[in-house]
């Protein structure tokens, strides 16, 4: 069978090191249970792992060589249907395992749209209990980074208001295929205990969201646009800082202030 050629418009640099691949694919060794999705398996080097390790393991690839390509290599997820022609930012992951209470995700993920990828997993954060798999090295550190550093963002606090997030380790831009111009980094999310945050969600992911978006900015300055006009300002040491400081709970803690100050001034 023919190997895949690297797609440029497609984000598409394969691994070549299967010690590499075998050690990401063991992200999910505690999960066995639970069925998996590999995002964009390319020409398979994690998914003959993933079968190896006997995990209930479906594949979602867009481009069409590399479905050619699985399904001559991995017959066995041809004759059951498991390889998902189609984007996986548009699949509907309730449907891909019907009836499952948890799945998890994996990939060896492409760099222009990873942050997509994370943003869709954090869609349906009640059903994927694990997420792992390789990624730009920066934005993988962007997504563990904690309270008081620079790399701290918008899917840092969103991904750990619902997830533990772990760098695990890097990657050498020279096991792949083409190689790409930087490294990268592999992270593993496990879905923590949290059932709600104690605040309005929705509110809570426009705080993050504005505070990051005038990250120069304090607090104060930054959320001042989310109070109606003549709104009074909260009182609390939060608003002196900037958003990189926060913590998750302090990040509830200021969605509830401005919750708060909202409310207030509808009594006015």
């Amino acid at each position: 069978m023919q190997k895949v050629r690297p797609k440029k418009a497609l984000g598409q640099h394969f691994l070549t090191d299967l010690s590499i691949a075998r050690r990401i694919a063991s992200t999910l060794d505690d999960f066995k249970s639970e069925p998996v999705i590999e995002v964009g398996p390319g020409m398979g080097v994690l998914t003959r792992f993933l079968l190896e390790e006997g995990h209930n393991l479906k594949v979602a690839e867009i481009d069409g060589e590399s479905i050619e390509y699985l399904n001559n290599e991995f017959p066995e997820l041809a004759e059951d249907g498991r390889v998902i022609e189609g984007d996986f930012l548009q699949l509907d992951l309730s449907a891909v395992f019907p009836g499952a209470e948890r799945i998890s995700v994996i990939g060896n993920y492409p760099y222009n749209i990873s942050s997509q990828i994370f943003f869709h997993v954090l869609d349906y954060k009640d059903l994927v209990g694990c997420c792992s798999g390789m990624l730009q090295r920066e934005v993988a550190e962007r997504l563990a980074a904690g309270p008081g550093t620079k790399t701290r963002g918008i899917l840092s606090v969103l991904l750990q208001a619902w997830y533990d997030v772990e760098y695990l380790f890097t990657v050498s831009e020279t096991v792949f295929n083409p190689p790409p111009k930087v490294k990268s980094g592999v992270i593993r999310m496990v879905r923590n205990s949290v059932k709600d945050l104690g605040c309005d969600e929705r509110l809570f992911k426009t705080v993050v969201k504005t505070t990051f978006g005038q990250r120069r900015k304090t607090i104060r300055n930054s959320v001042r646009g989310l109070l109606p006009g003549g709104a009074p300002m909260p009182e609390s040491p939060l608003l002196a800082m900037r958003p990189e400081q926060l913590t998750v709970e302090q990040f509830i803690e200021l969605t509830n202030l401005v919750s708060s100050s909202r409310k207030d001034n509808e009594r006015i």
